[in-house]
């Protein structure tokens, strides 16, 4: 499904609309050039899933995990040309027992367990961008 969105504000509803598919254990791939909103998108998502207070880029930092409804992981891969299994090993407890929002997903290769949905943002101009949804449950 693809959807447009013309604010900030209308990225985080439709990442909060997403969000009530989503329960611990969901992987979401959150594809985009940069600026593209991937961040605000999380954001959106975070809230609705009862994350409190602000909701930033983890791109210095790699994760951040928020307490909410349910736990929420944020990683941001932009740094990483690919992941070793060593980095790995550091990546694998925010998976743990939450939902897990991963930007730039294709550093992880293959080491990214399944997501359950891809989502996709492209500039559309100005503050528009092009939402692209992909569920990857049949069941969705």
């Amino acid at each position: 499904m693809e959807l447009e969105s013309s604010s900030p504000e209308e990225t985080e509803r439709i990442a909060a609309e997403l969000a009530a598919e989503l329960r611990p254990g969901d992987v979401v791939t959150v594809a985009g050039e940069l600026g593209s909103g991937k961040t605000t998108f999380v954001r959106g998502a975070c809230h609705a899933l009862g994350v409190e207070g602000p909701v930033t880029s983890p791109t210095y930092t790699i994760g951040h995990r928020y307490r909410g409804d349910v736990d929420v992981s944020h990683l941001d891969l932009y740094r990483f040309e690919s992941v070793s299994p060593a980095e790995w090993g550091d990546l694998e407890p925010y998976f743990d027992g939450a939902v897990c929002f991963v930007e730039w997903p294709e550093a992880a290769g293959e080491s990214l367990p399944s997501p359950r949905f891809r989502v996709e943002l492209r500039h559309a101009g100005a503050d528009h961008r092009m939402i692209q949804l992909e569920s990857v449950d049949p069941g969705v």
